[in-house]
């Protein structure tokens, strides 16, 4: 068992084990109420829980991005208040990326912040979603924009649950990872570079490593800077050509495959500056590509992904910013890029 402390708003930790319903069960002590928030296709096994005192509650909302809605949160806070949840109890996400977004966001809401745990079935959820406090659900005019800064006061992270997890899946978690490689650990990247989704998902070893590495980045980031002021910005390289993506696709698209995408345009912008070499470039496509990741978009889309960049969290007034790499583990963020240096980036990816 590993144990990652992330300091944030409150200090708690990210526990790494074999045994995650054993974990969780240790936190029902003294709480005379647990939402357990799932997917609808997606019923957890509690009989490891044991006998508890807690009275459990088990919701099930939409699959996926489609859970992260002001319909799904209106429900969720009617069986909360319908339950008589107070600010003793405690909400619990069992699931994917938006599962831990969306119940992070109801126990930040309910009663103005009651506690909640993550703990994440998927590679991507383990490695980013649910760690750093964000929590949040999705409007029509983008992703994540109606949230909070409300951290969990625990993250189970159980790798035993990728064994069921789908191929596609399992490589768009790894846009995340390697993501974590290029700004902060290029430890990842060697790891990475050495295996594929078959060959990882045989090696137990290389695979706790990466997911633990990745998960050390975020907590170190995340300490140092929990409402991204500046520094946690670092985390979003890829993500905002990503999310405009992700919004233009309807979701049909994976989270990672859209970043891994966006990770791409922003090492050209970062080529075309000179900040990084034609090598690190090539990396990026290399390596996201031997993840059976997509490094390329359709070309008509550009004109249609514009408008959405500019929803994108890090933009301030009409400029957006970029994070980039100047090196590999070490990012910058640019704000005077052209439209010509946008278009012709964009071209250079499109398919």
């Amino acid at each position: 068992m590993k144990r990652i402390l992330v300091d944030a708003e409150h200090a708690y930790e990210v526990v790494l084990t074999h045994s995650w319903n054993l974990e969780l069960k240790q936190k029902f002590d003294s709480r005379t109420r647990v939402a357990i928030i799932v997917s609808e296709q997606f019923t957890p096994d509690l009989s490891g829980l044991g006998d508890v005192d807690a009275d459990i509650h088990i919701l099930k909302v939409p699959d996926g991005e489609e859970s992260k809605s002001v319909s799904t949160l209106t429900k969720l806070w009617n069986w909360l208040g319908a339950a008589g949840f107070t600010r003793s109890d405690l909400i619990v996400g069992i699931g994917g990326g938006a599962i831990t977004d969306l119940a992070g966001f109801a126990a930040a809401s309910w009663l103005r912040g009651i506690d909640w745990i993550a703990v994440p079935t998927s590679l991507a959820g383990m490695v980013d979603a649910s760690v750093g406090g964000k929590t949040g659900i999705n409007s029509d005019y983008g992703k994540n924009l109606i949230g909070a800064f409300h951290s969990p006061v625990q993250v189970i992270v159980d790798p035993s649950w990728l064994v069921t997890l789908p191929d596609r899946d399992f490589s768009a978690g790894m846009a995340e990872i390697i993501k974590c490689g290029f700004i902060a650990d290029p430890v990842i990247l060697d790891v990475a570079r050495n295996h594929s989704v078959p060959s990882l998902r045989l090696n137990s070893v290389a695979l706790l490593e990466l997911i633990e590495r990745s998960i050390q980045v975020k907590a170190s980031v995340v300490s140092q800077d929990f409402k991204e002021s500046y520094a946690r910005e670092a985390l979003n390289y890829g993500h905002t050509l990503g999310h405009a993506i992700e919004i233009f696709s309807k979701y049909q698209l994976r989270h990672g495959e859209a970043v891994s995408i966006g990770l791409v345009f922003a090492a050209e912008l970062a080529c075309s500056r000179e900040l990084i070499t034609h090598e690190s470039l090539a990396l990026h496509r290399d390596l996201l590509s031997a993840y059976e990741l997509p490094v390329s978009f359709d070309r008509a889309a550009w004109q249609k992904l514009l408008p959405l960049l500019s929803l994108d969290k890090k933009a301030r007034g009409n400029t957006l910013r970029f994070v980039v790499l100047e090196s590999i583990g070490s990012t910058i963020r640019l704000e005077d890029l052209t439209s010509d240096e946008l278009d012709a980036a964009y071209e250079r990816i499109s398919s």
